[in-house]
């Protein structure tokens, strides 16, 4: 199974941005694909930001994405 997490632009150089997926965890993804700029969220798999979401879709993402991860945890 793949996953693609979302994630928050910090800031960006080129085709490289650092982006934050939550909780502290920043890495650094290509984004030669998607037309993106700091501030906006991605949809990130296997270190490639795959497609831009609108801000309201990507909290629904995370919110969902927190409570699964909740539910694991009990």
């Amino acid at each position: 199974m793949c996953l693609a997490i979302p994630a928050r632009v910090l800031r960006r150089k080129g085709s490289i941005a650092k982006v934050d997926f939550g909780d502290g965890t920043a890495r650094e993804v290509n984004v030669s694909l998607v037309d993106v700029d700091v501030g906006e969220y991605v949809i990130v798999h296997a270190g490639f930001a795959i497609q831009v979401l609108d801000k309201r879709s990507a909290e629904e993402t995370i919110r969902l994405w927190n409570e699964i991860l909740d539910v694991k945890e009990r």
